[in-house]
């Protein structure tokens, strides 16, 4: 394998990621507030498609963006008051949410486009472009470091960047800052937060909004920047494989963006490598599809060790009189 095909493959993963890493972070910060969120799969799916719903209407990529950011706070306020506010079951919430989003967003797409549940594709001012970093086409020719510089590190689209740097920046918050520490706190003993005069549900709405809001920028990437308009339930699972993520990550941000890049490795050999031939037998493209879904299970099922998650994960919290 020369050392262009392996930056194909390198620059596949990177894209593929992206949306992954950024469901996983926001599947982050909610459950490190003590807040489960299946529902990572249906703000990501509303997002999508509001935010190429809007850009093939506008023209405007930014003005999908916003849309998309919206609609998965909707989502996000929708499962705050279910489960925060009515103190209902997290999980019921999450998985009504991704049944919510999957028949709304191809009614919707049916009402508005006629085509099949689709938007129409996005022109390039309804997409985001890729962004030629300094001195790329300068360095191109640079044996070994100059292709790496082009192909893998530049090239790619805003939201990539922005999703990388939210990697750090959520460390940052967490552990280096007070709002950080009260929230971890409100996912291990809420009680105590409660008794230092701190609102356990404002922390938690703020950790659900946070939430929103990142799902909100993956669904957008998926519509507007991977692809180049909303299909029926595009998200494919991902919302699920960002939780996967999360767990196999240990709830840990530096360890998300190490698993959701395992697994948009995978996916990227996947695609890359259709009907596979080992010699001794050819693997079928559909064996390749799964492949990074059988990968998921096997890795969470063997691989990870004990994964703790916040103590008060999943239970409403009741203020005692």
């Amino acid at each position: 394998m020369d050392l262009m095909t392996i930056l194909q493959v390198l620059d596949s993963t990177v894209r593929l990621a992206t949306p992954l890493l950024l469901a996983c972070l926001a599947g982050l910060f909610s459950e490190r507030a003590g807040i489960f969120d299946i529902g990572l799969e249906g703000k990501m799916l509303a997002a999508a498609f509001f935010s190429a719903a809007i850009a093939a209407v506008t023209g405007s990529v930014w003005m999908g963006l916003g849309a998309g950011i919206l609609a998965s706070l909707a989502l996000s306020g929708l499962h705050g008051l279910a489960s925060i506010t009515f103190r209902g079951n997290q999980l019921i919430s999450g998985v009504a949410i991704n049944f919510l989003a999957a028949g709304l967003t191809v009614l919707i797409a049916q009402s508005w486009f006629q085509q099949g549940g689709r938007t129409p594709a996005l022109l390039s001012g309804g997409r985001f472009g890729g962004i030629t970093l300094p001195g790329a086409e300068t360095l191109r020719e640079v044996p070994v470091l100059g292709p790496i510089y082009y192909e893998l590190i530049s090239g790619h689209s805003i939201l990539v960047y922005v999703a990388f740097a939210c990697v750090p920046l959520t460390w940052w918050i967490l552990y280096r800052t007070r709002f950080g520490l009260r929230l971890r706190a409100v996912g291990e003993n809420p009680e105590a937060v409660d008794t230092a005069g701190i609102s356990v549900i404002r922390l938690r709405y703020a950790a659900v909004l946070i939430c929103g809001l990142l799902c909100g920028i993956a669904g957008a990437y998926l519509a507007t920047a991977l692809q180049a308009g909303f299909v029926q339930d595009m998200t494919a699972g991902r919302g699920y494989i960002a939780l996967a993520a999360l767990i196999f990550a240990k709830w840990r941000p530096w360890q998300a963006l190490y698993a959701t890049l395992l697994f948009g490795f995978l996916q990227a050999v996947a695609l890359r490598y259709q009907n596979l031939d080992l010699g001794f037998i050819t693997l079928p493209v559909q064996a390749m599809d799964a492949l990074p879904y059988i990968l998921t299970v096997v890795i969470l099922a063997g691989f990870i060790g004990k994964a703790v998650p916040p103590r008060a994960g999943g239970e409403p919290y009741v203020k005692e009189r």
